[in-house]
């Protein structure tokens, strides 16, 4: 019989200036396009017909990658709570995020900085507490303020130099999973958390 080997430490290895940046995060603010997705917009003949938004909204395809639902789920478990503000909206969008038991979640909001501070003062939370991922100029107000920001490799020039950490994968592949790896290591549940899954 084959004994599974000894968990000895995680594979995962980050730079500790930027646990350190993190170790306070309590809410982590996410775009959607380009950040949890690949930034691609799919409109079919309905939809591209329609003059009415809400319509079109509905008629939106969304592609998402399931390594990033299971770091937005492990984001909740670990005691981190995930934002989520978008500058559009769609029915694909509102379900994925449901499934994912997200509750904060502002979409159509082209100014996300009053949302942002809105979402901070009933978490009781600051922007020391906060993290931020984004890919373009809409987010950078959110990303300067927040005490870590990260922006994902497909990212705007603007955004990638304002950001203090940038993932190894486009958005839309899994960079969101891994802020939420950096995210779960800097608040010391990572292990934890992968442990129960080893047991």
């Amino acid at each position: 019989m084959i004994q599974p080997r000894p968990f000895l430490q995680p594979a995962l290895q980050i730079a500790p200036e930027l646990l350190l940046l993190a170790q306070d995060v309590r809410v982590a603010f996410f775009d959607v396009d380009g950040v949890l997705t690949d930034g691609g917009l799919y409109f079919g003949e309905r939809s591209a017909a329609s003059t009415d938004a809400r319509a079109s909204a509905q008629e939106s395809i969304k592609r998402f990658h399931t390594l990033d639902g299971q770091g937005l789920k492990m984001l909740q478990r670990g005691g981190i709570t995930p934002v989520v503000i978008s500058g559009r909206d769609s029915a694909p969008l509102r379900t994925r995020l449901h499934a994912l038991g997200i509750d904060h979640v502002h979409l159509g909001q082209e100014d996300k900085l009053p949302v942002a501070e809105q979402t901070l003062q009933t978490l009781g939370l600051s922007w020391s507490q906060a993290a931020a991922m984004g890919d373009d100029w809409p987010d950078l107000p959110l990303m300067r303020r927040a005490a870590i920001s990260c922006a994902p490799l497909n990212a705007h020039a603007e955004v990638l130099a304002s950001a203090h950490w940038v993932t190894q994968v486009p958005g839309g592949q899994g960079a969101a999973r891994q802020w939420c790896d950096l995210l779960l290591m800097a608040n010391g549940r990572y292990v934890q958390l992968l442990q129960e899954y080893l047991r």
